[in-house]
Parts: structure tokens; sequence; C-alpha cells
């Protein structure tokens, strides 16, 4: 891998080199002070070990002696020079096993960002604020993106600016934190600090010659103010912290030119007759038994003669026809040509030079999304007396975002251009307002330790779609739309014991138990949001006429690019779980530990559950460790995933039959015998080992792994009635389907790894050098046969359930190599961060001819080429309170490989929206005020 990277590189500006050669010769000029006799203040090595918590219920340790691998960023010391800002961004720039990119044109997630742990689902990683469990977002990634069908944490809810650290657990971890733990967890320590004032002012944007949809100069402009206040409570320890941020984001533009075809002759003809006062949409709603068919004939027969780039043929059989529909023979033969065939065909850059605009207008909105982002967060604790305290801790966040759908286009029969004669590009407006709140008491009593808490937390989405219409209702349409929202809800309680016994070397003894309840809501939109209408303005209910355009095609009903949430798909639904847990922690000898844990969980909705952990560290030499461990875990089915529904009305065969994606509690799933979701459940193995070099502060660590995940739940392609057998076609008569898509425990998989971490401090002469290297390697594999149920269980049908986009998306839309070199040299009042981060190749999800050859395969897809970026950055003290940033994220303005032709939706997505590597917004610089009091 190393090769790979060094030969990407070789012809770039070797910054990468020279910081391979930097950490090289900072150790050798380590390993030289071992050999030869040298004052000692020319060089400081750091001692101080970093400790951990997450993994063990005995109490901080070292990470190096932990018999699961942790990762601890300081977040709060390295905020001033970090060139990213949110936790996600940080992750994936730090954390090579940690992937998450911004997304585009994808609906919610275009604000949520999906977060994966060693190549495993957004739904697999837990994640902890100071030690509690976290709640999960309310959204369902349904849409083309890694992690499809899952639902993850939102991280963009939490700021950054508010926490002390950040672990990270590379291990399997049902059998002690609960459900989801099954990649690993993620803890978010806040902030404790008191006496001061601390914030930052930040301003950055993305300087590229791709800005403004490939036009150049400067998009993304980021505006972003962090505020953190801590004081101290009585006088036994007791501290109140308070962290406020706002971020207001502009987005970025990275669409080509649109290259399809805009106009058609009528919409030539329609403008003109608009120039002239003359609306011809308001002369029929069903142009197929419109009773002044000739008055709309002859208003064509005179605008026509507007349109001076028609030719004298086209011009004269315009002019020459007398209907509007064809003509035709008893045999159905086209006899004489009626104005629909003479209009259809385009005029795209004739229209285009006559109204004055270019393509570029047509674009559609690809790249990061508009958002506004305000959060608020508390951390405190009042001591009760010398061994009891209270504490408290949580957030609220209301972030607004608005992304870009596809452009409707007026040669579209989904565009009315009555009221939009250039089409329009439909916004979809999402309010995620995120609210929690933890409360508790610890303390010490005969010995042991105890902690009883309670944790809510509530995440919600609201959709108001803009700048579009219901096509239905024609001039009545309103061009916003409350299309409804989704909202998830958890209350969680834990009590929590533990105690060290001083037999051996030490045992610690800890168990609890903990009661979650969980509710999902799907809020139903108003009826223009989801309805579509009759000519009349009426609801159509397949007995009365529907409008169409001139072209005959009758026009959908809906919201435009995000029709609303039906009455039939609202949902109120609840679940509770209750689990009890024990953990010994033996420490034998000073060189051996062992660690067991097991966990019962039972859910009111599917069941009960029993996993179990064991794990060892072996200290082979006083800096030598092999650690190593096992365990089986699970993931209990989302809420979200047993009952979330979306479902649209289409006419079919002159049928009103319903398609969408259908819950598992519903009728569909019963009648097709669709067996009620139940927990994936998994076995881990990881072995390792851990060396230090104190006398050059050097440390490695390596970890292999493997991850075995059953019965993993999917989210289906749409079963079509007329491919599914004879048996499910009834049922799908019966009630009034066309298509259904669904979740289910569909696949089995296996991950396999290994993460390597090396980092690296000196202290000579005034300077202080930190030098970290990490690379994961992983790779996930969908295992045995698909798990088809039912009615529709059948070979021609494994690939509805399992698509090879969904195998992609799980396989290889996520690099299966990331690596990153990082430096931060500090002098004085300044400090220098280098960081490059190799991501390795990935997949494009469309079927496409990639090579060339004419030939589709069933498996055929782009590759995404390795590309590494870096990331820049100079801060400098002025004064004990003013500080400030200067950096660049991506300095060589690196983008991922250009999609082919097939993907790119007439140069629209000019990269790829369907993997996850860095995103498409290029250079991104800024400046940031670092100010203390």
């Amino acid at each position: 891998m190393l090769n790979q990277i060094l030969n990407y590189m070789k012809n770039k500006k070797t910054i990468f080199s020279a910081s391979v050669l930097f950490f090289l010769g900072t150790y050798a000029y380590g390993q030289e002070k071992d050999s030869i006799k040298v004052h000692k203040d020319t060089i400081q090595t750091n001692n101080v070990e970093e400790v951990v918590i997450l993994g063990s219920r005995a109490g901080a340790r070292s990470k190096v002696d932990s018999p699961v691998p942790v990762d601890v960023f300081n977040i709060k010391e390295s905020s001033a020079i970090l060139p990213q800002s949110g936790i996600g961004q940080i992750l994936n720039a730090l954390a090579p096993s940690f992937t998450s990119t911004i997304q585009t044109n994808s609906d919610g997630t275009d604000h949520l960002d999906p977060a994966q742990l060693r190549g495993l689902g957004p739904d697999q990683v837990l994640v902890l604020v100071n030690g509690k469990r976290r709640h999960t977002s309310a959204l369902v990634n349904v849409n083309g993106t890694p992690g499809r069908g899952t639902v993850g944490t939102d991280l963009n809810a939490i700021p950054a600016f508010a926490l002390n650290r950040i672990e990270v657990l590379r291990d399997g971890a049902a059998a002690q934190y609960g459900s989801d733990a099954i990649a690993g967890v993620i803890n978010l320590e806040l902030k404790k600090d008191t006496g001061k004032l601390t914030g930052q002012l930040s301003y950055g944007g993305n300087l590229t010659p791709t800005a403004n949809d490939h036009t150049g100069n400067f998009d993304g402009q980021n505006v972003q103010v962090d505020l953190n206040y801590g004081n101290k409570i009585g006088t036994k320890g007791g501290f109140f912290n308070i962290t406020w941020s706002s971020q207001f984001r502009e987005p970025t533009s990275r669409a080509g030119a649109e290259s399809g075809a805009i106009y058609n002759a009528y919409n030539a003809i329609e403008q003109r007759a608009l120039n002239n006062g003359v609306n011809l949409s308001s002369l029929f709603n069903n142009i197929n038994s419109t009773p002044n068919s000739q008055q709309i004939i002859n208003s064509i027969h005179q605008y026509a003669q507007g349109v001076n780039y028609f030719t004298a043929d086209q011009q004269a059989a315009i002019q020459g026809a007398s209907t509007i529909q064809d003509i035709k023979d008893g045999n159905g033969n086209v006899i004489q040509k009626g104005l629909q065939s003479l209009l259809n065909f385009d005029v795209t850059d004739q229209e285009l030079a006559y109204r004055g605009l270019t393509r570029k207008d047509f674009n559609m909105q690809v790249g990061q999304s508009k958002l506004n982002n305000h959060q608020l967060f508390v951390n405190m604790e009042v001591p009760i007396n010398d061994n009891w305290k209270v504490y408290s801790f949580g957030g609220y966040s209301l972030r607004h975002g608005t992304s870009g759908g596809f452009y409707r286009k007026p040669n579209q029969s989904r565009t009315f251009t009555g009221l939009s004669a250039n089409g329009y590009l439909p916004q979809i407006g999402t309010d995620i307002q995120d609210i929690s709140l933890a409360a508790g008491i610890k303390g010490k009593w005969d010995g042991w330790n105890i902690d009883f808490s309670n944790t809510f937390g509530q995440n919600s989405f609201t959709y108001t779609i803009q700048n579009t219409g219901n096509t239905s209702l024609r001039f009545a349409s309103p061009n916003e739309f409350k299309a409804g929202g989704l909202k998830f809800s958890q209350n969680t309680l834990n009590l929590d014991f533990s105690k060290k016994y001083d037999v051996w070397e030490g045992i610690n003894v800890a168990f609890g138990a903990e009661h979650r309840y969980e509710n999902f809501k799907i809020t139903a939109g108003e009826e223009a949001s989801y309805a579509t209408y009759d000519t009349s303005g009426n609801v159509w209910t397949g007995n009365s006429q529907r409008p169409t355009d001139f072209f005959g095609a009758a026009l959908p009903g809906g919201s435009q690019v995000f029709s609303g949430f039906k009455p039939a798909n609202a949902v109120d639904k609840n679940r509770q779980s209750v689990a009890a847990y024990a953990d010994v922690e033996f420490n034998f000898t000073n060189w051996l530990l062992v660690d067991a844990a097991a966990r019962y969980e039972n859910y009111s909705d599917f069941g009960s559950t029993f996993n179990y952990k064991l794990a060892s560290r072996i200290k082979v030499a006083p800096n030598f460790n092999v650690r190593l461990a096992g365990s089986t875990g699970f993931r209990a089915p989302s809420i979200h995933q047993i009952y979330y529904n979306v479902t649209s009305t289409l006419f079919t065969n002159n049928q009103l039959l319903e398609v969408g994606t259908f819950s598992n509690d519903s009728a569909v799933a019963g009648l097709l015998e669709i067996p009620k979701l139940k927990q994936e459940t998994s076995k881990s193995a990881s072995v390792g080992f851990t060396y230090k070099i104190p006398s050059v502060s050097l440390t490695f660590t390596a970890d292999g792994y493997f991850t075995r995940i059953d019965n993993r739940i999917i989210l289906t392609d749409q079963f079509l009635r007329a491919d599914v057998p004879a048996a499910a076609q009834k049922v799908y008569d019966e009630l009034g389907i066309n298509g259904a898509q669904l979740f289910t425990n569909a696949i089995d998989t296996e991950t396999k790894g290994v993460d390597v971490v090396i980092s690296h401090n000196v202290r000579f002469s005034g300077l202080k050098l930190d030098n970290s290297f990490a690379v994961n390697l992983s790779q996930t594999k969908q295992v045995g046969d698909i798990h088809s149920s039912g009615l529709l269980q059948s070979p021609k049908l494994e690939k509805v359930y399992f698509s090879e986009k969904s195998r992609v998306y799980l396989e290889e839309a996520v690099p299966r190599v990331k690596a990153s070199l990082s430096h931060t040299l500090s002098w004085k009042n300044a400090s220098f961060y280098l960081r490059n981060t190799y991501f390795g190749k990935v997949t494009g999800a469309d079927i496409i001819d990639a090579n060339g050859d004419g030939i589709i395969d069933f498996n055929e897809h782009q590759q995404i080429g390795d590309k590494i970026i870096t990331d820049l950055s100079l801060a400098y003290q002025f004064t004990k309170n003013i500080g400030l940033t200067l950096g660049v994220n991506n300095l060589f303005d690196i983008y991922p490989t250009k999609n082919l032709p097939a993907s790119t939706n007439n140069d629209q997505f000019i990269y790829s929206r369907s993997t996850s590597q860095f995103g498409q917004n290029g250079r991104y610089v800024f400046t940031r005020l670092n100010f203390n009091f």
C-alpha cells in the first residue's frame, strides 16, 4: 500500500514524501540519542501516556495496555490547528477506520452524512456521550448512498467545540454496551473547563476552478462561531460548562452544463403566445377531450409564425395540421400527423438563444447543501458530599438545510409550463431538531462505585418542499408544501455497579441493568403534498378525468421532487427493552489481564438475545503487549426499519396501484409471508500487539480483526408485480399494489481487516513535534445464500432482494484502504500542522459500459481511483488571549475520478454521488480567530 501511495504522489509537489522523511528522520535522531552522549536538556521526550476509559469498566488505563484497540483524539487541545471543524469531518480525517462524507442530492441525507467504522454500516457503531448511549437519527437512509437502508447517529447535532476528546473503540462490544456496537463504539467526552471564556470565529470557502459549476472563483462560504464558558459550582469540584455554536454554510455547485434536451417546439410556440399575453395552458385541462380544440389549433398556427428558426418545411407542416392528435386508420397506422407529433422535436439550442439563457441555467444544485446550524450543549456536576455527586448534560440543536432535486425541464410532463415556462429547480427544505438530556447521581457506597442515570434523546426531520408544484393542480398549485416528517425518541435508564478487589493484581467486578423505551413517528403532510387531482380540482380516485399536458401525458400529483407522507403512512409506534450485564476483569499477574463480559437483552418486539465477550492482554515484555479478543454481538432492528413506510399511487393498466416502501408489519409483508425482522447477530475476533520505545517516545500498535454478521437487515429493491411468482401476484392484486420494497434479514457478511497506528513525539531546543501514521485495510463481503422467503422466494428475485447496486454500496463504495500521516510542529507561539490522507479506490454503483466494449455486464462498474488529500494549517498566538489560524483543506485541489458519460445524468454529476471517499468540493481555504478570556 505504501508503494501505491508513493507512486501516486511522485508527480505531485512532494509534501507527502517530505513528511515521511521528516517522520523517519526524527525517529533516527531519537535512536541516535540512545547511542551517543548528549546534554539532558537537548531533547525531552513526552512520557505522559494517554489513558482510555472506553472498553473497560475498571477505570482509566493507558491505551497501549488496553486489551482492545482504542484511539484517543484530543479535540480540545487541537481545535485551534485542525483544518476540520465538525465531528464527522474530524474523524474522517484523523481515523482511517472511520468514513463519513457530505452527500449530495439525497434528500435528508444531504444534511446528516452517514458515518461508518471499519467498513460496516452506520447503524453498527454505537455512539456514547460521556459514556451514555446517544439516540439515533429519525432519518432512514433510503437513497442511493453508502449505508442505504440504515439508521445512524446524527453527529452533526453535537458541536465539536463542546468536546474534550473523542475515544474510538475499534472492536465489537455489544456484550458490554448493548445493541449496535458490532463495529465498535465512539465516546464523545464533553469539556469540564471552568473559569474562562473561549471561542472561535471561522470563515472559509472553496477556492477552486470547479466552483460555481466549473466556472471558477469561490463558493461554499462557511461562517462559524463557537463559544465555550465554564465556571465552578461550590468549592468541592462542582462545575458547569456550556457551549454555543452557530454555522452558516452556503452550497457548493459542481454540476457541468445540462447537455440534454430542454425545449421542444411546443415550448417555443407557448413562449411566443405568452409574449402576446396568451397562456396556451389556460385553453385546456385534458387535451384528449377538450371542446375547444380548434381554438388551440388556431392559436398554435398563429404563434408558430413567431418562431423564426423553424425551417420552411417545419412551418408548412405545422400550418397544414388540422388536428391535435394523429389521425389513424383502422389498423392503427398514422395517416395524418397531428400537432402533438409535429411539435415534439428538440429546439433547445435555438430557444436558449432566443430567451437569453444558457444550459447552465438548467443545472441541478450538485454539491454540499445550504445549511444553518445552531447548537447549545451543557455539561455539569454538583457534589452532594465527599462521596456523591449529581450530574447532567445535554443539548439542543436546530438545523435548517436546503438541498436541490432534479431540474424540472419545460419539455417534461411533470412540469406545468403554464406557471413555469422555463421549468424550475425544486428544493427540499429540511428542519432537523435534536434534543438530549441526561441526569444522574454517582458515588461510592461500601467500596462500590454506583451510577444511576436517565438519558433522553429526540431527533426529528420536518420537510418543507419549496420552489415546486403539484403539477396536477395546474394554475391552483402552491409553490411550497408541508410534506410531513419523522421523529424518533429514546429514553434510557441505567443502574451500574463496580468494585475493585485486592486479589492477585486486582479484580474489578461490574454489573448493571438498563431499560430503554423508543418511539418512532411518521407525520403526514398536507393533502396537496401527496394527492393527485382531477380536472375539477378534486382528489382523483380513478373514476374522474385527469389533467394532461399538450402531448396527452397525465400530470402527476404530489409535490415535485419529494411527495409528502400520506395519512396511510403515518405511524406512532413504540417498544421497550430491558438488559442486564456483568463484566469481570482479572489482573492475574502484572503481565496477564483477562476481561470477561456477558449481556442479556429482551425486546418487546422481537425477543431476547444473549452475548458474551472475552478479551486479554499479555505483557510479553515491559514495553511489548499482545492483545486478543473474541465476542458475540447483535444489533436489534431499529424501530424505524420495522415501521418506516412511504408509498405513491400510480395509474397502471387502468388501475390505481400502490408502489413504494411497505413496513415490516404491513398487510403486504404479512400476506407475502415476509418474516418479522429479527436481530442481526455477529461473531468477532481480533488479535494485535502494542510496542513502545520510551527513549524516543515511539509507539506501535497493530490489530487484525474479523467480523461475521448473520441476518443482516437490508432494504430490498422494488419487487414489481410482473416479476413475482403467481401466488405473490394474487396478493398484489388483492391489495392493489404494483411494486413493493421491504426491510428484511436477507444476507450474511464477513469483514476482515488490519489497523496499524504509529505515534511519535519529540521535544528539542524548544520545539515540540508530534507525528502520527495510521492505516486501515478492510474488506466486507456478502457470503452464503440470499435469505429469500415467503411468496417472494425465487432464484430470479435474489437480485431484487440484494441488487448489484446494493452489493456495491455494501462492499466497494467505501475505501478498502485508508491511511493518514500527520505532523504537528510547535515552537513558542507558533504551530504548524500537515496531514496527508490516502483514500483507496472505490467503485461506482451505476451499471454501465465501463470498458467501452459496447457490452454492459451485470456487474460492470466504473472504478474511481485512489487519491491523497493534503491539509495544511498554521496557527500563531499573538497574545495569551488572541490567536489566528490560516489553513487549507485539500491543498492541491484534488477531485475524485470523473464519472463516465453514462453516469453523469446529462453532465450534471461530474463526480460520483454514490461513493464515500472525500467529497467533491475541492480546495477549502479558511481563517480562524481563536480567543480566550
